[in-house]
């Protein structure tokens, strides 16, 4: 779930490259998955969540074209900020939601395209508890015709546990203490009292981070399965894609970025969420590119990679089993240290 290293695949590799963040080597679009997150939009059994203050009502634009040039080009300046404005709260309301969340339980269903190949994946979460007492389990298995990605996430209060099975290679364990990344949050942050959750793991640290990689621009209101939620899309923050491919970091820094066809196969080239306007909950993230060897033809980025959030019960009874997790300490690699070199308090 979170952005962790993992091996490469000779088969399923995708096309970007690794770079230095937070202390961890990170795929910034990867999430929620041990090499990709995923999944074919739809299905039914959304929850009902309890009501709950929603952002303003976003400034209407008509439909949405493209986030990056086909809107900029119609819509006054004045517009495009207000949208950008109110996506920026809806985003980082939905993430303080998540941190108030007494106790989330949802399914999880998954599909990602890398190369000429779809991986599809299922599992659970579950998150228990306030503040300090705030736990978490994600666990996720996506097959190809050829391989299988095992993923499973725990936090007990005591430290946040990562573990990764990819194929036939040997799994990978790695570990947070979770009490010394709070200490130093404190540090930076001494009024701080926000859950850490999302400097973990967990849906929350797939939100934060995408917060930090995209910025969003864009927002409209529409319905998935008669469930009301927020569609906002965000692009590429241009310093942190000037990271990631410093070939490209003096085009992604010119006004209006970069095309979708300039960028590699299986990066994306922007994200979009579909967040419940109810309870703020992130049913649906999505990540849009256009797929194909290089050079390709620009035209309408399409999904790449879905994930999906579905029977989501809100503040229901969790069994505290869930976040139970002894495992077998061989091979463990503590990531602490390094975490807490790269930390930073989360972007306003």
């Amino acid at each position: 779930m979170t952005l962790f290293p993992f091996p490469r695949l000779p088969a399923l590799r995708p096309r970007v490259v690794g770079i230095r963040y937070r202390g961890a080597t990170a795929l910034p679009w990867l999430g929620l998955a041990v090499a990709a997150v995923c999944l074919p939009a739809g299905g039914s059994g959304w929850a009902q969540p309890a009501a709950n203050a929603v952002p303003d009502a976003p400034v209407q634009v008509g439909p949405a074209e493209s986030v990056y040039r086909k809107n900029a080009a119609t819509v006054p300046a004045a517009d495009q900020a207000a949208q950008a404005a109110q996506a920026e709260r809806i985003v980082a309301a939905a993430l303080a939601a998540l941190g108030r969340a007494e106790s989330i339980s949802a399914r999880v269903r998954q599909r990602v395209r890398v190369d000429d190949r779809v991986l599809v994946g299922a599992g659970r979460y579950v998150q228990s508890g306030l503040g300090e007492d705030q736990r978490y389990r994600y666990e996720s298995s996506m097959k190809s015709d050829t391989e299988t990605f095992d993923l499973l996430e725990v936090c007990d209060g005591l430290f946040a546990w990562s573990y990764r099975r990819i194929g036939q290679q040997p799994p990978q364990l790695e570990r947070l203490d979770v009490r010394r990344i709070r200490d130093r949050l404190q540090q930076l942050k001494p009024d701080n009292d926000a859950p850490v959750s999302p400097y973990l793991g967990g849906v929350q640290r797939t939100m934060s981070l995408l917060r930090d990689w995209f910025l969003f621009v864009s927002v409209e209101p529409t319905t998935i399965d008669d469930l009301p939620v927020w569609k906002v899309e965000g692009r590429w923050n241009p310093e942190m894609l000037a990271a990631l491919l410093p070939a490209l970091k003096d085009a992604a820094r010119q006004e209006g970025g970069i095309t979708a066809a300039a960028l590699p196969d299986g990066t994306p080239w922007s994200v979009r969420l579909s967040i419940g306007k109810r309870d703020l909950f992130p049913f649906r993230i999505e990540w849009l590119a256009i797929p194909g060897s290089r050079p390709v033809a620009d035209r309408e980025p399409e999904p790449i990679a879905v994930l999906e959030l579905y029977e989501v019960r809100l503040g229901e009874p969790v069994d505290a089993a869930a976040f139970v997790y002894k495992p077998a300490i061989d091979g463990l690699i503590d990531l602490t240290d390094s975490r807490i070199k790269f930390l930073t308090p989360l972007r306003p």
